[in-house]
This record gives structure tokens, C-alpha cells and sequence, in this order.
């Protein structure tokens, strides 16, 4: 009978704490759940507030744009193919033997004939050079009519340049080297003519020299930039930091924009073969409009 007893008590004590474990966790799991509750109601409440903040914010913005609106409009570029956002051409697939040769500083073979593109080049130099109405430019920018202002709206129309035939891959930019040898040839020619010392020709064409690549950097960051960095470009090396009027920035930015543009559109193909460019004019009524290009014309040779 002891036996009998100890053992109905042993099994009391278990049925004991089987049932204060079950009741441990059924505590734990209704604590866990009122946990949860608490937590999505706390995530509710959040996303709510998120949704009333971003509606006000929506609102705030929709009234400041209003009032943006109302205020004088400055010209912002149009979001077009410019030399920025066009394809760049994929790196060219070369030899061992040009690789090694142009490392040397040698030039290795292209795609057309390298007489060509010297031709190609001085034709396009001469683009700049007498396609564009330099006395507009003096007169509407306030520019003095001297060599230096010449040689500044030049040197903007052949970084232009630079700009379209560098994306043509090794053969474009050994057509770059030769526009850029064509420009400090005719700059030396004209220096003569007007009867400039030789010594003092000499300087001015070394600080020409030096001008020119720092515009070229300026000029290459204005372009991938907002009109912001191009018109201080333009005020550092177009104006030489003197322009009081800044609508002649703005009249500049526009006219380097569309310019860029215009470019991009033409063939580089045909720009290879005859070097022959054409301007916009730098005041339109109607500056955002897109010309379509005309293909140019020649010969069997590419002549």
C-alpha cells in the first residue's frame, strides 16, 4: 500500500508541474501575441503618418512650383541628344603590332586613307574659320575687333569640333590633331600679315598656346555639367571674366548648346570623308528647334 501511495504521489507532482509549464506558456504565447498587437498597431500608425507627411510635402512642392512659375523664365536646357547623353562608340579592336607602334608614338593604320583626313580636317578648320559671323559676335557680346576676341570665338567653334570627332574613335581624333595644327598655323599666318613683332608673336602665341588647353578643360566640363558650369566656362575663357550683361552668358550657353547638338546629328561618316560643318545662327526665334542635317556631297575619292 506505501508503494501505491508514493507512487499516486509522484504522479500528482508531475500532472503538477506538466500543468504550471502549459500554463507558462500559454502566458508566454498570449504575452507574445499582445506583443505583436502592439507592434502592427505601432506600424500602422507610422505608415499613416508617412502618408499625411508625404501629401503635405506633395502639396508644399505643387504650390512652390506655382510660385516658381510666376516668376521670370530663364532658359534651362532641353533634355536632347547632346554629346553628354549620345552613344559613345565602343573602344576599337587593334593589333599587338599598332598597339606597339602607337606606343611608341607612331601612328598605326586607319580607317581611311591619312591624307584624307588632313584634307577632311583643313576643310573643317575652314568651317570655323569662314562660315562663322565673328563681327555678330563682336557686336551683340561687346567684344573688342581684335586678334585675341577672333582667336577666342574660334578656338569655341573648334573644341566644338573636338568635341563631335573625338567620338569616332582613333581615326577621329587623329582628324582632331590636324584641325588643331590647321588653327596655330593660321593664327601664326594672321599675326604676320598684321605685322606683329616676331618675338612678341612668339609670346602671344605661347600664352595662346596655354589658354587654349585650360579652355579645353573648361569648356569639356561645361558641356557634361548644367548650363551653370558652361557659362562660367564661357565668362572665364570666351569673355576673359569681363561681361557685365548676363544675358550675353545666357545667349552663349543657348548658342554652345544647340551648336553641340547640331553636330551630334551629322554623320561621322561624312565628317570624316569632307570635314564640312555648318552653323546655326546665334540668335533664332525658335533656338530649341532641331535642323535636319544635309548630307554633303562628294565624290568617289571622298573628295
Amino acid at each position: 500500500s506505501s508503494l501505491l501511495v508514493s507512487l499516486f504521489q509522484s504522479c500528482q507532482t508531475g500532472v503538477t508541474q506538466w500543468v504550471a509549464a502549459c500554463s507558462g506558456l500559454l502566458q508566454t504565447t498570449a504575452v507574445q501575441g499582445q506583443c505583436r498587437r502592439m507592434l502592427c498597431g505601432i506600424f500602422q500608425r507610422h505608415k499613416a503618418g508617412q502618408f499625411r507627411l508625404s501629401t503635405s510635402c506633395g502639396g508644399l512642392i505643387k504650390a512652390n512650383g506655382a510660385i516658381t512659375q510666376q516668376k521670370r523664365s530663364f532658359y534651362s536646357t532641353k533634355k536632347h541628344l547632346s554629346a553628354k547623353d549620345s552613344l559613345q562608340p565602343s573602344e576599337e579592336k587593334v593589333g599587338a603590332f599598332t598597339r606597339i607602334i602607337e606606343a611608341m608614338g607612331f601612328t598605326g593604320p586607319l580607317k581611311y586613307s591619312r591624307w584624307k583626313i588632313k584634307v577632311a580636317a583643313l576643310r573643317m578648320y575652314t568651317c570655323c574659320v569662314e562660315k562663322t559671323d565673328y563681327e555678330e559676335f563682336f557686336n551683340r557680346c561687346q567684344m573688342p575687333d581684335t586678334l585675341n576676341s577672333w582667336f577666342l570665338v574660334a578656338q569655341l567653334h573648334v573644341w566644338m569640333c573636338l568635341v563631335r570627332m573625338k567620338q569616332e574613335g582613333r581615326t577621329g581624333k587623329y582628324m582632331c590633331r590636324y584641325i588643331v595644327h590647321c588653327m596655330w598655323e593660321d593664327v601664326e599666318q594672321r599675326g604676320k600679315v598684321m605685322g606683329i613683332n616676331s618675338v612678341a608673336l612668339k609670346e602671344d602665341l605661347r600664352s595662346m598656346v596655354e589658354n587654349f588647353y585650360a579652355a579645353l578643360f573648361g569648356y569639356d566640363e561645361g558641356i557634361l555639367s548644367d548650363d551653370h558650369v558652361l557659362a562660367a566656362a564661357l565668362w572665364r575663357n570666351l569673355f576673359n571674366r569681363n561681361c557685365e550683361d548676363p544675358r550675353h552668358l545666357e545667349l552663349l550657353v543657348e548658342y554652345v548648346r544647340k551648336q553641340v547638338q547640331h553636330l551630334d546629328a551629322l554623320s561621322g561618316e561624312d565628317l570624316l570623308l569632307t570635314g564640312e560643318v555648318s552653323w546655326r545662327p546665334l540668335v533664332e526665334s525658335n533656338a530649341r528647334s532641331i535642323l535636319k542635317p544635309h548630307s554633303p556631297v562628294y565624290n568617289d575619292e571622298g573628295l
